[in-house]
């Protein structure tokens, strides 16, 4: 996901974004500890999703 992408999105919806972001991770880390993961990639990708989201919203915070 893009940072300009969430520039433009509510509060609302990045903090939306933000607990879909962790549903998806947590079921990663479910598929990971049991074997069915094949790209273990994508958790680091979330990860860093979830931070580009949470960057944003602090910015909403200040501004």
């Amino acid at each position: 996901m893009k940072a300009n992408e969430l520039t433009a999105m509510s509060r609302e919806q990045l903090q939306e974004k933000v607990k879909e972001l962790k549903n998806e991770l947590f079921g990663l880390r479910f598929q990971l500890a049991t074997g069915q993961l094949q790209n273990t990639m994508q958790i680091s990708e979330l990860k860093r999703d979830i931070a580009r989201c949470k960057t944003v919203l602090r910015q909403k915070d200040e501004a």
